[in-house]
């Protein structure tokens, strides 16, 4: 995470409303035969830890069991010219994002839980696509879902330590910072833009 503290985010529940909103993300492990990195959705399980899946192919499926391995989520981010802030000679360029990590150890999951995982997942995601019919499991052929679940591996991430940056030029004056978000909006990225005027 940056060092700036300008930049931190503390509050817990903050990022886990951010996690919630960017759901994909990156997991990294180191394992036995060197560092590895899985990009998946995770869905919330409880207040402590997030849930997900991957192929039972992925070299990483049978290396996960108690490892301590780190989560990013990120979000919206975007180069920064520094022309924007309108302040003169003297600024540099930048690229604002926001990020969320989640540190823990992993475990595997039942197959009660992993088809929960995943029952949850699509019901998030179908959500988002309203006014969309949601799509459930229902309309699928039976024995599918069953045989997906055979091809597939879930794990919870018990976490031990959150970390969260919201870098969004909070070290600048308001009328900087609104001038560059105005900058990002007219290269074409209305949502960093707007974090930029909203920072956490």
């Amino acid at each position: 995470m940056h060092p700036d503290p300008a930049f931190r985010v503390e509050d817990r529940a903050w990022v886990r409303r951010f996690v919630a909103d960017h759901p994909f993300g990156t997991l990294f492990v180191q394992t036995d035969a060197g560092p590895r990195v899985v990009h998946l959705p995770v869905t919330p399980a409880g207040d402590d830890a997030v849930r997900f899946h991957l192929s039972a192919r992925n070299d990483v499926a049978d290396r996960l069991d108690g490892a301590t391995a780190l989560f990013v989520a990120s979000g919206p981010h975007h180069y920064v010219s520094p022309d924007w802030y309108r302040l003169g000679p003297g600024q540099v360029p930048t690229w604002n994002y926001v990020a969320a990590e989640l540190e823990g150890t992993v475990h595997p999951l039942g197959r009660a839980a992993l088809a929960e995982q995943v029952d949850l997942l699509v019901a998030q995601s179908e959500r988002a696509l309203a006014p969309k019919p949601a799509w459930t499991r229902a309309g699928m052929k039976p024995g599918t879902f069953d045989a997906m679940l055979n091809d597939i591996r879930g794990f919870e991430l018990r976490i031990t330590a959150w970390r969260a940056t919201c870098k969004m030029n909070q070290n600048k004056s308001d009328a900087a910072r609104l001038a560059a978000a105005d900058g990002v909006a007219a290269a074409g990225d209305p949502a960093t833009a707007a974090w930029m005027r909203n920072p956490a």
